[in-house]
C-alpha cells in the first residue's frame, strides 16, 4: 500500500454510547432529584437493593430507604465541581455499601456498589505496592520505562491476567509500546490497531472517566425504571458513570479476543488522550470501588509523568531549533547573502536546522541547491504547482507523492517537502525535502475489516481475528513537527525583512 490511510470510523463514533439507558451488574444506579432528593429513577435490580416494587421506590424520598445527612453535606461542598465523583458510604435495608455521587444540575446520580460484590483485595492491602509503584513509575527517565513500570505495577496491583499500554498516533491508531501477561492471552507488543477500535466518542469518554471496567462480558444488562428521566424528559446521561452499560459490538469485540473481562485505563496528556492501559482477564475479574479508585490514581501518575518527560523533550528540541535559527541568522548577516547564509555548506544550514536531506533556494531570478534534490525540471514544475495553490507562507508535507504525481520517481529523496514562501507571484521560494521513510505497520488485524454487517444490514459486528496484518507503508517521509514549522514560519519572517532591507539598498 502505497500511503498511509485513516482508520477512524464515523459510523464507530457516532453511537450514542452514553446514552445506552442500561448499566452493568457489579452495582445499582440510583438517580435523585437535586433538590427534594425524590428519587426519579432506579435500576430494575434496586427492587431487591430496597426491598420495595420499582413503581414504589420511585414514589419515595431518598430518606425513606437510607440516611441523607452525609449526602446533604457532600452535596454542598462538591455541587460546584460537578466533574469530581465523590465516595459515599451508605446504609440500605440494614447493608452498608459504597457509593459513587456524581452532582448534576438539577439531579445526583449514585453508582452502589453491590454488597456482595467482593474482591480479592482491598485498598488496605495494596497501600504499600501503591506507593512503591508510585515512586518507580516518577523516577522513570523515558515513555518506554514509565510504560514498561506501569503495566507491570497495575497487573501486580489489579490481578489481571495481561496489561498493555499503547499509545495514539495522530490519526489515533494507538501501537502497543509495554505489555505485561501470562497464560494464553495473545502477545500484542508492537502491534497497531486501528482507530475505529476506540472510535471518536468513546475517546471523549475518557476525558470524564479516567477508566472503564467490564467484570464480566457475558453480563446481562439491568434496564432504568422509569426509561425516561421525568426531570430531563429523556435517556439518563451516562457519559461519567462508571456502571454505563457496554455497546454489543464492544462485548463481541472481547469475545473474539477470547477475554472474559477488561479495564481500559486512561493517559491524559495536555488535556488529551495521549493513551491507554488495557487490562483484560481470561475470566470475569472484579475490582472493587476503592481498587478502582487506586487505579484512578495511578493513572494521574502516569499521566503526569509522560507529560513531563514529553514537555522535557520538547523544550530541549526548541531550544535547539531557537539556537539554530539565530545561527543561520547570523551565518546571513555574517555573509550578507541570504542565499549563501541558508545554504552554507560548512556551518548551520536549512538541512541541519530542518533533519532535510535536500534544500532548494529559487531566489531573484537564480536557482541554488544544496545536498540532495530532484531534477531542476522537477522542482521548477514544483514551483509553478507551489504558485498555483496560493501558498504565501508555509506549506508541508509527509507524503508529497501523493499531492505532486511528479514526485513519485524522486519518491526515496522527496517524499516530504517543506516550503517557505519568499514572493509566490516570483515562484521564489525556499524548499527542504526529507527521504522516503519506508514503514512495516503489524496491525492488530485487518484494519480494512473493522466492521462487517449481516447481510441484511440490520446488524454489525466486530472483526474477528486479531493476528497480525502487515501493510507496508511507501512515499512516507518523516513528519514535520509543529516545533519545525513555527521555526520556519520565524524564519520566513526574517527572510522577508531581510529581503525587503537589501532591495531597498
Amino acid at each position: 500500500m502505497a500511503k498511509r490511510n485513516n482508520y477512524d470510523s464515523e459510523f464507530c463514533g457516532s453511537l450514542p454510547l452514553n446514552h445506552i439507558n442500561v448499566i452493568q451488574t457489579y452495582g445499582y444506579l440510583v438517580v435523585l432529584d437535586a433538590g427534594s432528593y425524590r428519587i426519579l429513577q432506579v435500576s430494575e435490580n434496586c427492587a431487591g437493593l430496597f426491598q420495595a416494587d420499582l413503581p414504589e421506590i420511585t414514589s419515595n424520598l431518598f430518606s425513606v430507604y437510607a440516611g441523607t445527612g452525609q449526602l446533604k453535606e457532600l452535596q454542598q461542598r462538591f455541587a460546584e465541581r460537578s466533574k469530581v465523583k465523590i465516595p459515599l458510604p451508605l446504609t440500605i435495608a440494614g447493608k452498608r455499601l459504597l457509593a459513587l455521587a456524581h452532582f448534576k444540575e438539577k439531579l445526583i446520580i449514585l453508582e452502589i456498589e453491590k454488597e456482595d460484590a467482593g474482591t480479592e483485595r482491598s485498598f488496605t492491602n495494596v497501600y504499600d505496592e501503591v506507593k512503591y509503584a508510585m515512586a518507580a513509575m516518577e523516577s522513570a527517565e523515558t515513555i518506554e520505562e514509565v510504560s514498561r513500570t506501569a503495566v507491570y505495577e497495575l497487573r501486580r496491583i489489579t490481578g489481571f491476567d495481561g496489561v498493555m499500554m499503547y499509545r495514539f498516533d495522530e490519526e489515533w491508531n494507538g501501537t502497543v509500546i509495554a505489555e505485561e501477561k501470562e497464560g494464553n492471552l495473545e502477545n500484542y507488543l508492537g502491534h497497531t490497531f486501528p482507530a475505529s477500535d476506540v472510535p471518536k466518542q468513546a475517546r471523549e469518554l475518557y476525558l470524564k472517566n479516567p477508566y472503564r471496567l467490564i467484570p464480566d462480558r457475558q453480563y446481562v444488562p439491568v434496564r432504568l425504571y422509569p426509561v425516561i428521566n421525568p426531570v430531563t424528559r429523556a435517556f439518563i446521561d451516562l457519559s461519567d458513570c462508571n456502571l454505563r452499560g457496554v455497546a454489543a459490538v464492544h462485548l463481541e469485540y472481547l469475545k473474539n479476543m477470547n477475554v472474559s473481562a477488561s479495564m481500559s485505563i486512561r493517559v491524559i496528556h495536555n488535556n488529551t488522550l495521549w493513551g491507554l492501559i488495557a487490562c483484560h482477564h481470561l475470566e470475569p475479574h472484579y475490582l472493587s470501588f476503592e481498587l478502582c479508585s487506586v487505579c484512578e490514581m495511578i493513572s494521574s501518575v502516569i499521566s503526569n509523568r509522560i507529560s513531563a518527560i514529553l514537555n522535557k523533550t520538547l523544550f530541549d528540541v526548541e531550544s535547539e531549533l531557537q539556537k539554530q535559527q539565530t545561527a543561520l541568522i547570523a551565518q546571513v548577516y555574517a555573509e550578507d547573502d541570504l542565499v549563501a547564509g541558508l545554504l552554507n555548506e560548512n556551518g548551520t544550514n536549512l538541512l541541519t536546522m530542518f533533519q532535510a536531506s535536500g534544500a532548494v533556494a529559487a531566489y531573484r531570478g537564480g536557482y541554488y541547491t544544496l545536498g540532495d534534490v530532484p531534477d531542476h525540471d522537477m522542482v521548477e514544475n514544483l514551483l509553478l504547482w507551489l504558485q498555483n495553490k496560493n501558498i504565501e507562507r508555509v506549506f508541508c508535507t509527509d507524503q508529497l507523492p501523493g499531492l505532486f504525481d511528479e514526485a513519485v520517481p524522486y519518491a526515496a529523496k522527496s517524499s516530504g517537502l517543506l516550503a517557505i514562501a519568499i514572493a509566490k507571484e516570483k515562484g521564489e521560494y525556499i524548499l527542504a525535502f526529507r527521504p522516503e521513510v519506508v514503514q512495516t505497520i503489524n496491525w492488530g488485524g485487518d484494519p480494512t475489516k473493522t466492521i462487517n454487517f449481516d447481510p441484511d444490514g440490520t446488524k454489525y459486528h466486530p472483526r474477528a481475528s486479531f493476528k497480525i496484518w502487515q501493510q507496508q507503508v511507501h512515499h512516507t517521509s518523516d513528519a514535520w513537527t509543529v516545533q519545525e514549522l513555527e521555526t520556519a514560519e520565524n524564519l520566513r519572517t526574517f527572510i522577508y525583512e531581510f529581503s525587503t532591507k537589501q532591495a531597498n539598498y
